[in-house]
């Protein structure tokens, strides 16, 4: 049998066992199909309710310190700079900066508020400052307009995240995200 052939008949039968084993070892065809998409994408799946809680609040805390680094950064580092006041220098690529950071704080908070509800704590915790969390969505735009309040409501926001995260046993230290996170959200 010329070699061609019998790499063929082995991936065939590779092919065939694979099938079986996916058909047999499924309970349902939803089942293998989430099962086959969450190995296909490579993300890890917490078999048990413990190790979803702590992956719930490890991630927790990465999107938390993220959202507090970009805030502290380039939001209120800046304000208490006077960069932002009319007339400054560098005020419009402060605005442009802290518009960026305000939009990326927002999405990562928004992520945290999701990752904290794998873990029964961080989602009681956290269920008070869903709104807090949905009312920084129009902060950029406040910042823009020179609204001083607006850096307070940032700063009071994740203050009242990193509060909760540390009662539910999920302490938050501010880690200040690269430029190419920044930008991406």
């Amino acid at each position: 049998m010329p070699v061609h052939m019998r790499r063929l008949f082995v991936a065939l039968t590779l092919c065939c066992a694979l099938l079986a084993g996916a058909t047999a070892c499924g309970s349902s065809e939803t089942t293998t199909r989430e099962t086959a998409a969450a190995a296909i994408a490579g993300t890890p799946s917490p078999t048990t309710s413990a190790e979803k809680q702590k992956f719930a609040k490890t991630r927790f805390v990465a999107n938390a310190a993220l959202a507090a680094g970009a805030t502290y950064q380039w939001i209120v580092k800046p304000w208490k700079a006077g960069k932002f006041k009319k007339g400054a220098k560098g005020r419009r690529l402060a605005l442009v900066k802290a518009g960026l950071a305000g939009a990326f704080t927002y999405n990562r908070l928004k992520a945290a508020v999701k990752n904290a509800q794998g873990d029964p704590a961080l989602s009681k915790a956290l269920a008070p400052l869903a709104a807090g969390i949905e009312s920084l969505k129009n902060l950029p735009s406040k910042l823009r307009s020179g609204d001083p309040d607006a850096v307070g409501a940032f700063g009071d926001v994740i203050n009242k995240v990193k509060d909760a995260g540390k009662s539910a046993g999920a302490e938050v230290k501010e880690k200040v995200p690269s430029a190419g996170q920044l930008a991406g959200g």
